[in-house]
């Protein structure tokens, strides 16, 4: 016999108190500590129940009696259901509230460190179109709404180029507008749609792993130069037809394209560092600009999303950093040499350690590019690059400017660090949760002396920061 489902309640007439994580606010039910998506402090609403474990719950909300002052009218007509940008019912002064205050929970709750005041966060002055990448899904199973299965709405094909359901990696919702980057990807998308619609060009099952079109990631720069790259699965001379007939298409309709890629992907996963990237027309890669430095920027690098507010996280570091020109710095997890670019003309030496090879081979092509001849690059993974016999070989860092991954340092990174005894560690984070972790192990011996949280992406939950450490003792 069938066990009977338990029946969730349903809370009736709660307010909503604060912010969680994952973009969530929160609200208290007696001892019961209720996750709500897309509500904002203030608001006053029934909560249905979907999820209950002891001390918490998962609710959605269902009837509102009050919104809150803090509330702003969401812009784009996907929200709510692409899980993309789950603050735009939050107005982006009270956004930069909450993060500044992600920031300092992290750094006392976590941390336990003694702190300076936290510096005003940084505000992004681009709140719509400030992404400079953006990638998308090719399906053959597009994603229904709850509203088009209750209409019963039928469409001529299932096809969706767009973005995944979160949590469902074979459910992708078909994206008629983003407004996180220029317009153009909304022409590219909705285009590139249609045209392989229309021309019966098979989109991908992420089940079965059949059809041509997989995925396209669309980068564009400062400059004005704009990338796409487009996967595909390709196994026979037909599917190599179609794919080309698509780029064609693109090449044809978007001249402002200056670089067109493809790669052939075969594998059940997207990932395709370890695939050759073919160029089908212009350049193979684009370059952004900063403060007269140009950095090279490949199919398969890493830059931050957001170009404008990048600089000023980056004019934070260099400020922190304190250089006078007679320094040793160590650049760790430095990607393809942004920020070691960005600080070498005020050091004396830059040394930048990545993990990922083709990152570095971009960051020695930036160096060149830029003319300094005072940087040294090395690619490996960083607990074993980073030892004493390292710095013993290029020198102790007077200064350590660290930018891990969201999983924060690995511990004997940061004994390492310890060892190595700079005056200064700077330490950039897009986890301030891990970066509190770091900072406990790093008190031993540093003093917090400045705290920047800087907002990378607006009407999302994420947040970076940037810490100043200064040595306690000189050895």
């Amino acid at each position: 016999m069938a066990r009977k489902k338990k029946e969730l309640p349903l809370l009736e007439r709660v307010e909503i108190t604060g912010v969680a994580a994952e973009g969530k606010a929160l609200a208290r039910v007696n001892d019961l500590v209720v996750f709500v998506p897309f509500v904002v402090p203030g608001d006053v609403a029934d909560l249905q129940v979907k999820r209950k474990k002891h001390s918490y719950a998962e609710a959605e909300a269902v009837k509102f009696y009050n919104y809150s002052d803090e509330r702003s009218e969401p812009f784009c007509k996907h929200y709510g259901v692409c899980g993309g940008c789950k603050w735009q019912c939050l107005a982006y002064e009270h956004q930069l509230k909450y993060k500044q205050q992600q920031v300092f929970d992290a750094l006392t709750r976590i941390g336990k460190v003694e702190l300076p005041p936290l510096m005003p966060i940084l505000g992004s002055e681009n709140t719509r179109e400030y992404r400079n990448k953006l990638e998308f899904t090719f399906s053959d199973k597009r994603w229904l709404t709850w509203d088009e299965v209750a209409q019963n709405v039928q469409y001529d094909n299932m096809n969706a180029l767009g973005f995944h359901i979160p949590g469902a990696f074979d459910k992708v919702l078909d994206i008629e507008e983003c407004r996180l980057m220029h317009d153009l990807n909304n022409r590219l998308r909705n285009s590139i749609r249609e045209f392989a619609v229309r021309e019966n060009i098979p989109f991908y099952n992420l089940r079965t792993h059949t059809g041509v079109l997989r995925s396209m990631m669309l980068r564009t720069s400062t400059t004005g130069e704009v990338m796409l790259l487009i996967q595909a699965r390709v196994e026979s001379e037909s599917d190599k037809m179609m794919l080309e007939k698509t780029l064609q298409f693109v090449a044809d309709e978007f001249p402002e394209v200056t670089s067109l890629l493809y790669v052939v992907n075969n594998k059940c996963n997207d990932t395709f560092g370890d695939l050759e990237v073919v160029t089908f027309k212009g350049t193979d890669v684009i370059y952004e600009e900063m403060e007269g430095l140009r950095f090279k920027v490949g199919p398969k690098s890493f830059y931050q999303t957001n170009s404008k507010q990048a600089y000023n996280l980056y004019k934070v570091a260099r400020e922190f950093a304190g250089l006078t020109g007679d320094e040793v710095v160590y650049d760790l997890y430095t990607g393809t040499g942004t920020i070691a670019n960005f600080v070498a003309a005020r050091a004396k030496k830059v040394v930048g350690i990545e993990y990922v090879e083709d990152a570095i081979a971009d960051a020695r092509v930036n160096a060149e590019l830029n003319g300094f001849d005072n940087l040294l690059f090395f690619a490996g993974d960083m607990k074993d690059i980073l030892t004493r016999d390292f710095i013993a070989g290029h020198g102790r860092p007077d200064v350590i400017i660290t930018d891990p991954p969201r999983a924060g340092m690995h511990a004997d990174v940061v004994d390492t660090i310890l060892f190595a005894a700079p005056r200064r560690i700077v330490y950039v984070s897009c986890n301030p949760a891990t970066q509190a972790r770091d900072l406990q192990l790093l008190d031993v011996d540093y003093k917090v002396t400045a705290v920047q949280p800087v907002d990378m992406f607006p009407h999302t939950h994420h947040v970076e920061n940037v810490v100043l450490l200064e040595r306690r003792i000189d050895k």
